[in-house]
């Protein structure tokens, strides 16, 4: 994983994404120009089929130019079909980088400590981003042609009248002048809807998910007013919404026949001065009819609604792409610069951590010396904070107070590259990615050299599976034999093992192995000097290390095994549990 923060969603992204994709971006403007012809010329052929045509006694040269204004209606659709890929390959692509940009902020928010309700991820990753996929697309596809069309329709205009183009323009400015504080209050809307939708799907989310516990514990009603609060909240954002739009629709309905009435209070004067002529009237009202009006009601119907609604999802998902590590609250000053740890000593003082707020804490005023090189087990009942334990210690959740130090450093200070090289935690459910057994191997040390794969593949018993696997090149993965439980732990045991950390988690990470094969993947981490925390699955594991940490809450302990069995009860009730199960 790359250590650097993922950029947020906002207009760097897309400026980013335009230079990457400055072909197409410049092919799309460039097929635009083109398609917008008959909205530049269709004033200009009206005015001449009249004024040099018709009017003037000569009815085939009339027809010549209005035929002029079909070929040029053919050449637009021409240049729509040969534009419409062009918009597909900035559309697609865009969506991919917001996909690789939410998931990469999902995994650095959630390693820095962050916790997002649950859906609302779900929610960005597919409903925000395929709606602002749908949306770039349709902007595209309208606001661009449209944009171009109005602008083009001026152009002409003014090209056939000047003295037309300087009385009907104003209005058009005024339109959009009195619609922009429109849009910002339509886009607070906007934002305000999408907060409740969010709210709205965690809370149904976390209640489908747990409906048997509400069920037991009578919580039917409660749970059920808070839903209901939560839609209500939902329509009351979707109404205001639809307000907001309407309100700004009928702005535009009455500014777009602005143009049009002022050319029509001003053509008297304008025929009688000679500054206009009567075809070029009828190709001024061309303009405003077919060109400016409707081009000027749909852009701003479309910015108002799929505009603001696409820089509303954007600012959601920009809030959800920053990194933020939980480090110093609210109102405590900036965060410290981030701090390279000078040893991997680990340390604990009064350490506590919690689920969420009002939960109860998992781990609660935990104190814990682990020096640089020692060898820790961690041991107690399910629930009891194990695996949490190795979160902290890793580096992927602050605690909720107390102090938790690395090197000396707080956890929450330390540079965030050199914490993902020093600290290795392999879980229980063990990753094998698809790619080559080096690949694999290599994932936490590109630079290793065959020789070091082979001998950490050796030293964790893995060796065996290499073999058989077919060598280093052999393909696992989706590429290759499906691997038992047991086999993707060794890979990834022997992935930590050819790493640089220089403190190894292993939560459970041996669970799949026979005890032989753990005690030799355990002795050979600890005879590389690395700092090892292991949550134990057998007593065995306790019995290797000088220390066995007792996780109970109040009752939590640490000492030698012998020393807990007469001073710790949880501790020999696991140890007889372990012995009567057989484990050696």
């Amino acid at each position: 994983m790359s250590d650097a923060a993922p950029r947020p969603i906002d207009r760097r992204l897309f400026a980013g994404f335009l230079r990457q994709h400055r072909g197409a971006a410049v092919a799309v403007a460039g097929w635009s120009l083109l398609e917008a012809v008959p909205a530049l010329a269709s004033g200009l052929l009206v005015a001449a089929a009249l004024d040099r045509g018709f009017l003037a006694g000569r009815p085939a040269e009339g027809f010549f130019w209005i035929g002029l204004l079909g070929a040029a209606m053919v050449f637009r659709a021409l240049m729509t079909r040969t534009l419409t890929p062009w918009l597909g390959r900035l559309v697609e692509p865009l969506r991919d980088e917001l996909v690789t940009a939410v998931a990469a902020g999902a995994v650095h928010r959630a390693a820095a400590g962050a916790r997002d309700a649950a859906g609302a991820g779900v929610a960005r990753l597919t409903v925000q981003v395929e709606t602002v996929r749908a949306l770039v697309s349709a902007l595209l596809r309208s606001a661009r042609q449209l944009g171009v069309s109005l602008l083009m329709a001026f152009v002409g205009l003014a090209a056939l009248s000047a003295p037309v183009a300087a009385v009907t323009l104003p209005p058009v400015l005024l339109t959009l002048l009195l619609c922009a504080p429109r849009l910002r209050v339509l886009a607070r809307r906007q934002r305000r809807q999408l907060r409740a939708e969010e709210s709205l799907t965690a809370a149904a989310g976390e209640t489908f998910d747990g409906i048997r516990d509400v069920v037991a514990c009578g919580a039917r009603d409660g749970v059920a007013d808070d839903l209901s609060a939560r839609i209500t909240d939902h329509r009351d954002a979707a109404r205001a919404v639809a307000r907001a739009a309407s309100a700004n629709t009928l702005l535009v309905s009455l500014g777009s026949h602005l143009p049009l009435l002022v050319l029509l209070l001003a053509a008297p004067r304008l025929l009688d001065r000679g500054a206009l002529s009567v075809g070029e009237l009828l190709g001024a009202t061309s303009y405003l009819i077919s060109g400016v009006a409707p081009a000027l009601r749909s852009l701003v119907a479309v910015l108002g609604s799929w505009g603001v609604q696409l820089a509303t999802v954007l600012r959601q998902l920009s809030r959800s792409t920053t990194r933020r590590p939980r480090g110093p609250a609210e109102g405590q000053g900036p965060a410290a610069a981030p701090r390279t740890p000078r040893s991997p000593d680990l340390s604990l003082v009064n350490v506590g951590y919690a689920y969420g707020p009002g939960a109860a804490p998992v781990i609660d005023r935990l104190s814990l010396d682990i020096p640089a090189g020692s060898h820790l087990t961690v041991v107690g009942p399910s629930g009891a904070g194990k695996s949490t334990l190795t979160t902290l210690l890793a580096g992927l959740a602050a605690p909720d107070n107390g102090r938790l130090t690395l090197g000396g450093v707080p956890v929450t200070e330390v540079d965030r590259a050199w914490l993902h090289r020093a600290v290795a935690l392999i879980p229980q459910e063990a990753y094998v990615f698809t790619g080559t057994v080096r690949d694999n191997l290599r994932y936490l040390r590109p630079q290793a050299k065959d020789a070091d794969l082979l001998a950490s593949a050796t030293a964790v018993g893995a060796r065996a599976l290499v073999d058989r696997l077919g060598g280093l090149d052999a393909p696992v993965g989706l590429d290759g034999p499906p691997l038992s439980s047991g086999e993707r732990q060794l890979v990834a045991l022997a992935r930590a093992h050819v790493s640089p950390a220089s403190v190894v988690l292993l939560d459970e990470a041996c669970c799949h192995l026979d005890p032989a094969a753990e005690e030799r993947a355990e002795r050979a981490f600890a005879a590389r000097g690395t700092t090892l925390v292991v949550v134990a699955h057998r007593i065995s594991s306790a019995l290797r290390a000088p220390r066995v940490l007792v996780l109970d809450g109040e009752r939590t302990a640490i000492g030698a095994h012998a020393q807990l069995l007469d001073e710790s009860p949880l501790y020999a009730d696991l140890v007889g549990h372990w012995v009567a199960a057989g484990t050696p």
